[in-house]
């Protein structure tokens, strides 16, 4: 499951000295003084209480200038990708609330079990926080085809509960969320490396120990299929490449087909 970490807190920080902190030597989740420091910085974020508020305020009035986010309303970007990493604050609804009846589990990723293609570090930041049942895998053993069998090793069940600071580690913790008991936030710093599109994010089915399918397909393979497509010699040549050697079982399976 994913690691806890007990960061010392010397006291709350605001956004701003929460990014100064973690730029001062980046975020490199592999490095374990790297790690160490952005949870601690991390850590104060979620110790001030009223940072997100705000935030939000300043968005609202138009006092400051919203990040760029792909990740939809439920997700909040703090400070865009740079330096190797980007923040953002997530909102996790109850059943009780009009956004949950609204829009369904679904649309906030509950009784999904996923892993993920990138390392980042999540602490409880408002109310009981979600729940979750862990798993780990190792991601070397497996091709990534839809319906293979996985050894899922089942962990435990726990809660993000406030101030919990947890690392994720790409390719091998597998979480499936269940709604918190109430509104809840968590806060984010998330490792943001150009090579993460290359790797595939997978869905599991728990009960049967199988690969469910593939969450990123990637613009990349769109790039690859249009260019195949339009007969470009150094892309087919590509594909015949990544056929045989990519690390990815979607772009090799691709790459397979336009070969073919």
């Amino acid at each position: 499951m994913p690691s806890e970490l007990n960061p010392v807190v010397s006291g709350p920080l605001s956004l701003a000295e929460c990014v100064a902190a973690i730029d001062e030597i980046g975020f490199d989740p592999r490095d374990e003084t790297s790690l160490t420091h952005a949870a601690a910085a991390l850590a104060g974020l979620a110790a001030n209480p009223t940072f997100l508020g705000d935030y939000l305020i300043d968005q609202i009035t138009g006092a400051a200038r919203s990040a760029a986010t792909a990740y939809g309303p439920q997700a909040i970007m703090l400070r865009g990708p740079g330096n190797g990493y980007f923040v953002r604050a997530n909102i996790w609804p109850a059943p009780g609330d009009p956004a949950f009846q609204a829009s369904g589990a679904a649309s906030f990723v509950y009784g999904l079990p996923h892993d993920h293609n990138f390392d980042f570090l999540t602490v409880g930041y408002f109310g009981p926080g979600y729940v979750s049942d862990y798993y780990e895998y190792d991601y070397e053993s497996v091709e990534g085809r839809p319906g293979e069998a996985v050894d899922l090793r089942f962990v435990e069940r726990s809660a993000l509960s406030p101030g919990r600071v947890l690392h994720y580690r790409a390719h091998r913790d597998v979480h499936c969320q269940h709604p918190p008991q109430s509104l809840s936030v968590s806060l984010n710093i998330c490792a943001a490396n150009p090579a993460q599109g290359w790797f595939d994010q997978y869905r599991f089915d728990v009960e049967e120990g199988r690969i469910d399918g593939v969450l990123n397909p990637s613009a990349n393979e769109v790039m690859l299929r249009m260019g195949a497509t339009l007969g470009h010699s150094r892309t087919c040549q590509l594909a015949r490449d990544f056929a045989g050697t990519h690390p990815g079982f979607a772009i090799r399976r691709l790459a397979g087909e336009l070969r073919g």
